[in-house]
């Protein structure tokens, strides 16, 4: 059996794991949603996450490192010059 985290009240974490077994919890940390996530797979559910908002960081990144084809800009940290 997965392992299971109660919700409490509402869901304040910012990542929102659903199940077909009727598992809903939210989490902070996105390690912990994806061990939930992995052990609700592994046993044969259909597990799904949504991801509600990521650190700045993250979607700076993100942001900097550009679509299929579109180049980094060269003030991003993310920028090679030697590509």
């Amino acid at each position: 059996m997965p392992p299971e985290r109660e919700p409490v009240g509402m869901p304040t974490g910012e990542i929102l794991v659903s199940c077909s077994c009727g598992f809903e919890a939210a989490f902070d940390r996105l390690r912990d949603a994806r061990g939930v996530l992995a052990a609700h797979e592994d046993a044969g559910h259909d597990a799904e996450w949504e991801i509600q908002r990521l650190a700045s960081g993250v979607e700076e990144a993100g942001a900097d490192a550009g679509v299929c084809g579109d180049p980094t800009p060269p003030a991003s940290p993310l920028y090679r010059s030697d590509l």
